[in-house]
């Protein structure tokens, strides 16, 4: 799961432009899926039935990270950018980055002033990211565009991949690649014998700026049960504002509201009773402040009974988001858990 989760976080994949990781999680699941398409907003759909009839359930997780794109190259090659997903502008100085171009891969950084220009600044001053420039090497406009670079281009956090310790591990992109890696995991490892009815997976795209992907697949589907994997911010680290309600290492997150869903209450319920039986460790989710793809999902169709897996991490929407493997593997497991004893939509209903 290590490996499968470095090489999903250094593909480069923001929001509108995540055909390489799609690209990359249809290779490797062919010969584990039934079926396989791409919609046309570029949702990677795959479904894999159980050896017997049985509920269907849609499983999302989406391959876009935040990242920016090229707005402007300035006659001194300097690069203008905007924003795809959501970012923290007090982090952007000095980040490196990466632009895909037409020409390849291309380093770049985001600038900032000396340390030795600092006295004659405002030392409180924020500028956003419209004020902000990305230095991709180029010394004019001309120079930039022989290097391929033009407006249009994604930009991403430049990858790298760090085990902190044995457990821990940074990263970006694990928002949600790490959903990915779970829903990819679980495909691969359930055989046909293994469950009665059928998964649709959905990779979906553009989460990042309005679950659009999600929005996409919820015409598509009439699943009787739908889950979303998805990370979550933690509020174990000193700032003023955290108040300790979930933490890195204690598990996954069992989803009970956030601002996009009120989980279906016998979704949650199960999903606790399954990580009680089998002994998978967890945490519940009451965070206002994040959305995922299944607050779409449970607005398909006559609406569908969803539930949340949250992968906790520290640091989202950085460079440097951080993740321990054994929130991760949780997640994997309850899954999978829940998949094996998935009811019809009947039975998540309130009865009157």
């Amino acid at each position: 799961m290590i490996e499968l989760l470095k090489e999903l976080t250094e593909l480069h994949g923001p929001c509108g432009f995540e055909d390489d990781v799609a690209a990359f999680i249809a290779s490797r699941l062919r010969g584990h899926v039934d079926t396989m398409d791409v919609d046309g907003a570029g949702n990677l759909i795959v479904t894999k039935k159980g050896s017997k009839p049985g509920p269907k359930i849609v499983i999302a997780a989406h391959m876009d990270e935040v990242g920016f794109i090229v707005k402007k190259v300035e006659d001194n090659g300097l690069i203008r950018f905007e924003k795809l997903g959501g970012h923290d502008d007090r982090i952007l100085l000095s980040q490196r980055v990466q632009i895909k171009t037409k020409q390849g891969m291309r380093a770049g950084v985001i600038g900032t002033i000396s340390a030795h220009m600092v006295k004659f600044d405002d030392a409180q001053k924020v500028r956003t990211h419209k004020q902000q420039y990305i230095d991709a090497g180029a010394a004019s406009k001309k120079e930039a565009e022989d290097l391929g670079i033009e407006v249009g281009d994604s930009i991403v956090w430049h990858p790298h991949f760090d085990k902190l310790t044995e457990s821990r591990f940074s990263s970006k992109a694990f928002d949600d690649r790490a959903g990915c890696a779970c829903l990819i995991k679980v495909l691969e490892e359930l055989n046909a014998d293994d469950f009665a009815g059928e998964i649709v997976g959905a990779f979906t795209v553009q989460e990042e700026v309005g679950l659009r992907g999600a929005r996409v697949v919820s015409h598509q589907t009439d699943a009787d049960v739908a889950i979303a994997l998805d990370t979550t911010a933690v509020s174990d680290t000193p700032e003023e504002m955290m108040d300790r309600t979930l933490a890195l290492g204690a598990g996954t997150g069992i989803k009970i509201m956030d601002f996009s869903l009120i989980s279906n209450r016998k979704v949650r319920e199960q999903l606790q009773l399954l990580a009680k039986e089998q002994n998978i460790p967890y945490q519940l989710e009451v965070f206002p402040g994040i959305g995922t793809d299944a607050g779409e999902l449970s607005l398909a169709g006559k609406g569908i009974p969803t539930g949340v897996l949250s992968i906790p991490s520290r640091y989202a929407h950085s460079p440097n988001e951080v993740i321990d493997i054994i929130d991760f593997q949780a997640t994997k497991d309850l899954l999978k858990v829940f998949i094996l004893h998935m009811k019809k939509a009947e039975e998540y209903k309130f009865q009157i």
